[in-house]
């Protein structure tokens, strides 16, 4: 969602601020702007559009400070204007404010700000809050203060960085649902940030805030606190990846770069994780409650979009591997729908962030109705991964790409990594864990072969490009990839695509097939292969173009598709880790040739911070 960086220190802010804004361009973004304390006061500028825009128009004006804040905003209230881009002021313009999140009670407040005589410049809630700051901020106190004053008025989700020119050289900031973090520099640098990318560049140290705190950073360092007034002590985290992981090394596109490292980041998801012998798994994160894991009933597992899918493919395997009685559920629907928890229920969130605001509400009404928690999560220090009772760290390093690749197939092989843990610890065989350790693996050597399809790929995109929608069909294992394949199609290239079970083609969308629909059909070789051979079947007597996502040289439907990309084999639970990565470039080279900005999709945001 929206970005905040915030710089305080010796250097001149605004190359700061801009180049931290640029490393959060990735979250998606509509406007950006910056407000700047010298000694004049506080200069804003902001502009709709691209940071270049903004960049271009901070060339005219250059500025000596030495503190400011700076957002990019993906608008929820009032459309991308420059009126509603953040940094909002007070009407003195002697405060400034960036917020992420929504303000639920933006509309009580403004009314009852307007009647004390303040006037509103924008549509946005954000604007509310720094009247609010403004309106109850007395004489002689500290900006912090009338900051926190003003958030016990607030309903809604937020992080906030402000700064003010009666108060100078700091910057204030907080959280409530929405991440940020403090960047703790050297010789008097601090910066802040929406996640680690908008500060790396300049330190590893940071400081996780949590839901409640808010923080004074200054020269000197930085002090926590909670709302209403408790000084607390929020410890330093280092961040373990480095700037190369946030930048194209090369790559046309960072999706593309994050598709071409899959086999690296699949690597650091079972590093030192597999015990070959055993036929088992050392997890540090959930090692210690294996007791616990093993009286579990029921596992309730909560996503949203690429998370959901592969949550999908993680039911199918506990219920094999594990016989767990396993439920996905949509995180969004979990929350308002008086969900049945029984004892014995673990509730499992899947986020590529650890901060999605769905994922995060849905697991606190898990907690509330007595449910364990535990987390798969790629962020370290993360809200999912603080809050929950154990979990297990993708460690595929920063997705800087909006539609989410090599997080989603990390993700696959965490849970079969999970699954293995429960497995044994239940019905497995040693020899069946094995097999299962093998493939894995075996898993990122055989990623690097199906990348070599790239070009294959490429020519098919050129022979679809002009088409205007896609059916995509899979069963088992293969379903929930149909949908993944589906949705990375839908989210860059902006071409309508559907997924479904094949065999529910003939309760419906088998209507749709003629001779301008192609269809992705996944057809390895596993357990309903002849199944998948039959929906083909039905697809071309209804003369459907038909591409086809096979694991050999498919003798038995080589005449009846229009195209055949090969995969390698491996044992049905991680087949899709190979069909997915085949989608993953369709989607990427369809949205190249169509002129689509690949790395950042319209009206898309990475990490959905707000319901």
């Amino acid at each position: 969602m929206c970005g905040i960086v915030g710089y305080v220190g010796p250097k001149k802010a605004t190359p700061i601020l801009i180049e931290g804004l640029k490393r959060l361009e990735y979250r998606g973004y509509d406007s950006a702007g910056v407000a700047l304390m010298n000694g004049g006061g506080i200069h804003v500028t902001k502009r709709p559009g691209k940071i270049r825009e903004l960049e271009r128009a901070l060339a005219k004006n250059l500025s000596s400070a030495t503190c400011g804040i700076g957002h990019t905003r993906w608008a929820t209230h009032g459309a991308p204007t420059e009126p509603n881009a953040h940094p909002h002021t007070a009407m003195d313009g002697e405060i400034a404010l960036v917020h992420n999140g929504i303000i639920e009670n933006a509309d009580a407040l403004r009314s009852q700000l307007q009647k004390e005589g303040y006037v509103f410049a924008s549509e946005t809630d954000t604007e509310a809050v720094v009247h609010l700051i403004d309106h109850l901020w007395q004489e002689g106190q500290p900006l912090e203060i009338a900051v926190a004053a003003a958030l016990r008025k607030v309903d809604g989700a937020y992080g906030i960085a402000v700064i003010s020119s009666r108060d100078p050289g700091k910057i204030v900031v907080a959280r409530k649902g929405s991440p940020l973090l403090i960047g703790v520099g050297q010789n008097g640098e601090m910066l802040i940030g929406s996640d680690a990318a908008a500060v790396i560049a300049h330190t590893r140290e940071v400081v996780y805030l949590d839901d409640g705190d808010y923080a004074v950073i200054d020269a000197e360092g930085y002090r926590t606190f909670q709302i209403e007034g408790a000084e607390v002590s929020r410890s330093v985290h280092e961040v373990t990846w480095d700037l190369t992981a946030i930048e194209k090394g090369g790559f046309e596109h960072f999706m593309l770069k994050e598709i071409f490292d899959q086999p690296n980041s699949l690597r650091d998801v079972i590093r030192g994780r597999l015990l070959e012998e055993e036929g088992d798994v050392r997890l540090g994160g959930i090692r210690d409650h294996a007791a616990e894991l093993a009286q579990v009933k029921r596992i309730v597992v909560m996503g949203c979009g690429t998370s959901w899918h592969a949550s999908l493919v993680g039911e199918y395997m506990l219920e094999e591997f594990a016989r767990i009685p396993v439920s996905v559920e949509y995180a969004s629907e979990f929350r308002y729908r008086n969900p049945v928890i029984e004892p014995g229920t673990l509730a499992l969130a899947i986020s590529q962030s650890g901060e999605t605001a769905d994922t995060l509400a849905a697991m606190h009404e898990a907690t509330r109705n007595g449910a364990s928690t535990m987390g798969i999560v790629n962020a370290v220090g993360s809200t999912i991964a603080r809050q929950t009772d154990y979990g297990i760290y993708l460690h595929a390093g920063p997705e800087i790409g909006v539609a989410s690749t090599k997080a989603f197939t990390s993700q696959l092989v965490a849970l079969a990594l999970f699954t293995l843990f429960m497995g044994r610890r239940r019905h497995l065989s040693v020899l069946q864990g094995r097999e299962i350790v093998t493939a894995l693996q075996e898993l990122p050597d055989l990623v690097e072969e199906v990348l070599k399809v790239n070009d294959e790929v490429r020519d098919v995109a050129k022979a679809y490009m002009d088409c205007r929608n896609f059916l995509y069909l899979g069963r088992g294992y293969q379903f929930p990839v149909a949908l993944e394949g589906a949705l990375k199609l839908k989210e860059v290239s902006y071409i309508h695509a559907e997924g479904y079970p094949a065999a529910e083609m003939k309760h419906g969308p088998i209507a749709l097939i003629d001779d301008d629909m192609p269809v992705v059909v996944l057809a390895p070789r596993d357990p309903v292969y002849k199944k998948v051979v039959s929906n083909i079947e039905e697809v071309k007597a209804r003369h459907g173009r038909i591409i086809a996502i096979v694991s050999d040289d498919a003798p038995e439907i080589q005449d009846k598709v229009d195209y055949m990309i090969k995969v390698p084999q491996t044992i049905p639970c991680l087949l899709p880790v190979l069909t997915t990565v085949p989608l993953q470039l369709l989607a990427y080279h369809m949205a190249v040739l169509r002129g689509a900005d690949v790395d950042q999709p319209r009206n898309l945001a990475k990490s959905v911070t707000v319901e």
